[in-house]
């Protein structure tokens, strides 16, 4: 049964902290074994990843059939239901419509002292994009990892997607093909990391990888971190929703095991002052459990990690949200915006009863690939940021050298770095 907890209560911040930290936790293994196979990929190259996924996906791949030619793609997406191929294109616009905003200017000015000053963004020239695989795979997650590196100008973009047994979802080569990706192995797992990291015969490396996976793919981009550069490590998948007593249960159920049912490890908390509200959204959450698909899987996070957290008035609710930092945050409420005020760590917040979080999963825009297990606090969700680098521009003459070099050699000397106060010296003291 979920946990319930009254922010009254003495014990409730302790009692909060143990739930968190119970989600948190990660396979001991993970790390160890994603290791091994990263020393092997190094080592041995694509022999390696060949002879993972014939181990971990039962598929027999030679150097040639690693890459998923564009037959295949085309092949694949005529066999897309049309009304889910609108729904992808209708996404993907809007996805890019939302990221062209974010699209950062350049500077070039020259302050009081006549120094050029400035900074320029340039993308990072190769991204690769983890995509889970197999039939469970989802879409959604290229265009909201693809989309946004190629607002920003990434000029290669490589996909990575298991296909166990030769199965593969075909919207997500769809998807790919929406996105602009041409270049996709059917490769997954910490393999696929370290062959996207170090490259090998067949795949050049790539600057970056992004995109969600299990605990191992999870710690193998740990990992790589500083070969390439990463997004978020992502755990499991968590939602609060904060609701009144006049909203409808049924609704809140539904949103609660709309995080649920991704994985046993996901967490779905309901906040609200009302302790009879919360007992309704209970009955409702097993009413929808006796019908939902993967009613197992919810089930086992519900029970697990659901909470049911009563306040003495939702003006706090805040304070239980910055606590949590959740990666998506509901505000079912008739007016959202004092509480909106407040929140201050939130992967993304959807505001009314008419704003689920599934909707921000597929087509509002921002992309859904937030940051997981408290990472609100200092992190945000992928954005065109994540592809941009930003470059510094600093240009004087000699009216400025003369303005900032005493300044500059004194640093220089106190600090006991003599060849830069002489560097800065020999220019002031120069004629030319």
């Amino acid at each position: 049964m979920p946990v319930s907890l009254n922010a009254s209560a003495p014990d409730f911040d302790e009692r909060l902290r143990a739930l968190l930290d119970r989600r948190r936790d990660e396979e001991d293994d993970a790390e160890r074994i994603a290791a091994e196979i990263i020393g092997r990929v190094r080592l041995e190259g694509e022999a390696a990843v060949i002879d993972y996924t014939r181990r971990f996906d039962r598929l027999e791949l030679s150097p040639a059939r690693l890459r998923i030619g564009t037959e295949e793609i085309a092949a694949a997406v005529s066999r897309c239901d049309g009304r889910e191929l609108a729904a992808l294109a209708l996404a993907r616009d809007r996805i890019e419509d939302y990221h062209r905003r974010q699209l950062p200017p350049d500077a070039d000015y020259r302050d009081q002292a006549g120094v050029r000053l400035g900074w320029r963004w340039r993308p990072i020239e190769a991204v690769g994009i983890y995509v889970p695989g197999g039939t469970a795979a989802y879409p959604s997650s290229v265009l909201m990892n693809a989309v946004p590196a190629r607002v920003a100008g990434v000029f290669r973009l490589v996909m990575a997607v298991p296909t166990p047994e030769g199965g593969l979802n075909p919207l997500v080569l769809a998807a790919a093909q929406l996105a602009g990706i041409t270049e996709i192995y059917r490769i997954g797992g910490a393999q696929a990391i370290a062959a996207l990291a170090y490259g090998t015969a067949s795949i050049p490396k790539v600057e970056k990888i992004v995109g969600p996976g299990n605990a191992f793919v999870a710690a193998a981009k740990r990992q790589v971190f500083g070969e390439v550069g990463i997004d978020v490590i992502a755990g499991p998948s968590e939602i609060v929703v904060v609701a009144e007593r006049g909203s409808d249960p049924a609704w809140i159920a539904a949103d609660l095991l709309s995080q649920a049912e991704h994985d046993s490890r996901a967490q779905a908390i309901l906040i609200t002052d009302d302790s009879a509200f919360a007992e309704r959204v209970g009955q409702a959450i097993e009413r929808h459990l006796a019908t939902l698909p993967r009613a197992e899987i919810a089930r086992a996070s519900w029970d697990r990690h659901g909470a049911l957290i009563l306040v003495p008035d939702l003006d706090l609710a805040a304070q239980v949200v910055d606590i949590i930092a959740p990666e998506h945050l509901e505000l079912a409420l008739v007016n959202p915006e004092p509480l909106l005020s407040k929140v201050r760590h939130a992967g993304a917040i959807f505001l009314g009863h008419y704003a689920p979080e599934a909707i921000g999963d597929y087509v509002a825009g921002p992309s859904h690939v937030l940051p997981t297990s408290g990472g609100a606090r200092f992190a945000s969700g992928l954005s065109v940021l994540d592809f941009l680098k930003r470059t510094s521009i600093i240009g004087l003459d000699r009216a400025g050298l003369d303005a900032l070099g005493p300044a500059a050699q004194s640093l220089a000397e106190a600090e006991g770095l003599d060849a830069h106060a002489a560097s800065v010296a020999l220019r002031l003291r120069s004629k030319r």
